[in-house]
């Protein structure tokens, strides 16, 4: 690099730090080292693939005004992830990447480009930030509504729909459901309609995916620059908050969540309960997660089954024209797979395959044969503890609040009791998550009065028929 070259970089990076800001300047661009000038090409390099990806998406058009105030001739900027060990040789003019970006400009001059390209494999910090694996097939249009998803739908259609600047009417939008039942499929169809447009930026995210982004970022100690990444976004989505674990990881996620939403920024959140129920979380996450719109999509009735099936039969049609399932077998299959749109979907591809390698056209016969593991029984009930207090609250006849409260007379007692028994019988939450819901008791109270109701139930015939009774009601 010539004397004159470090000179004029060293302006453009006064011009960047005047135009952005100390704080963002040391953020991204603090690192940003200059490779070389060639022809209408500056080549600039970076330690990351997340900060080069950054550059590229906010600060590109920035960058080559700052490079033409002292260059008029440079029409392109060429940024590169560098490797820890530069090479002597003088920067060579990069092939065009997969990832290049077109930055249009204004003034009717031909479009320069930014184009990044890793010269060698380096650990990217941030690949968390150009977020989780999108399927294309996981869009509105192929989404299909029923009943159990009507309400989910139009609030994921909402967000998707909404504009930079908009008001947002509920945030954030938090979606449960069991395995199966279309919650992806929602949140990814919100991610491609949001960025369809440009306007804003959307981005999709696993928990498990958040947590390495973050993880990486603590290790590389470019935390700051993750977190100002995260507050950036317009729409951020996360998928599968269940299993998002560790300490410090929650309270980074309850700190972004905070910043986006009083910032006006969209959230949308989906996990397999709702979030009370997320015991992992702390009460801080789970308040303010409750505070927005949560919607429940319940299990796919017949007539929803039927229509997922047809969908996926056109679309399957759509590469094999010949593919034919006759309403009887999708009649069949409707009535049979119950347990979610996964085994839906199976089916079709088994039916598919079958027909197509052996050359044989579907029957009812070859459905029956072919898809006879997916016919589960039916998946019992899930019960909540709030159900549970309702109904034994009503057979008592007392209120649900008195049940959560602190009083110890005879008539309250022996319901919590028998209230506390059932919700460790018939759910899954730990006896520190009964004691939680049932007015903040400790664990050992709960441990006793369920000791309490099994030993009563086994010489109490009333009492073993009166639980018996709530059982029945809270699983029909």
């Amino acid at each position: 690099m010539t004397n004159t070259e470090q000179d004029r970089w060293s302006r453009v990076k006064g011009r960047l730090r005047t135009s952005v800001g100390e704080d963002v300047y040391t953020s991204w661009f603090a690192r940003m080292d200059l490779e070389g000038v060639q022809d209408e090409s500056v080549h600039l390099s970076v330690p990351t693939r997340f900060l080069k990806s950054w550059i590229q998406a906010h600060y590109a058009d920035r960058v080559l005004t700052c490079w033409q105030a002292e260059m008029p001739e440079v029409h392109r900027i060429d940024l590169t992830v560098r490797t820890a060990m530069r090479s002597a040789a003088p920067a060579k003019e990069p092939t065009a990447p997969a990832d290049q970006r077109r930055i249009e400009q204004t003034n009717g001059r031909p479009a320069p480009e930014l184009r990044a390209t890793a010269t060698a494999p380096v650990s990217a910090s941030h690949d968390a930030l150009g977020g989780s694996p999108l399927d294309p097939r996981l869009t509105f249009a192929s989404f299909v509504i029923g009943r159990s998803n009507t309400l989910a739908h139009a609030a994921a259609r909402q967000v998707a729909e909404g504009r930079r600047g908009d008001p947002v009417m509920f945030n954030p939008l938090y979606i449960h459901a069991g395995v199966g039942l279309g919650k992806t499929h929602l949140l990814q169809a919100v991610t491609w309609a949001g960025n369809s447009g440009n306007e804003r930026k959307v981005l999709y995210l696993t928990a498990e995916k958040f947590m390495y982004g973050f993880v990486a970022a603590l290790k590389t100690q470019t935390a700051l620059a993750f977190k100002e990444a995260l507050r950036g976004i317009d729409v951020l989505v996360i998928d599968d908050l269940q299993f998002l674990q560790g300490k410090s990881t929650q309270a980074e996620f309850c700190h972004t969540l905070n910043a986006l939403i009083d910032a006006g920024r969209q959230v949308v959140i989906a996990a397999d309960r709702p979030p009370s129920d997320l015991e992992s979380l702390d009460d801080r996450v789970r308040s303010r997660l409750a505070g927005g719109l949560v919607v429940e999509m319940g299990s796919l009735g017949e007539e929803l089954r039927l229509g997922i099936l047809k969908s996926r039969v056109a679309a399957a049609r759509a590469h094999h024209a010949s593919f034919d399932v006759p309403e009887a077998v999708l009649d069949y299959l409707a009535r049979t797979i119950t347990h979610n749109g996964r085994d839906l979907e199976g089916a079709i591809n088994r039916l598919l395959a079958h027909s197509k390698l052996n050359n044989q056209p579907v029957t009812l016969e070859m459905a029956e044969r072919e898809v006879r593991d997916l016919i589960r029984p039916q998946e019992p009930k899930r019960i909540k503890i709030e159900d549970i207090q309702r109904v034994v609250a009503r057979q008592y006849n007392v209120s649900r609040s008195d049940l959560l409260s602190s009083r110890r007379t005879a008539n309250v007692v022996r319901p919590r009791q028998v209230a506390m028994y059932l919700a460790k019988t018939l759910t899954l939450r730990s006896l520190p998550e009964i004691g939680r819901r049932f007015g903040g008791r400790d664990h050992t109270t709960v441990l006793h009065a369920v000791r309490k109701i099994e030993a009563l139930v086994a010489r109490d015939t009333a009492l073993s028929e009166e639980v018996e009774s709530l059982k029945r009601q809270l699983q029909e």
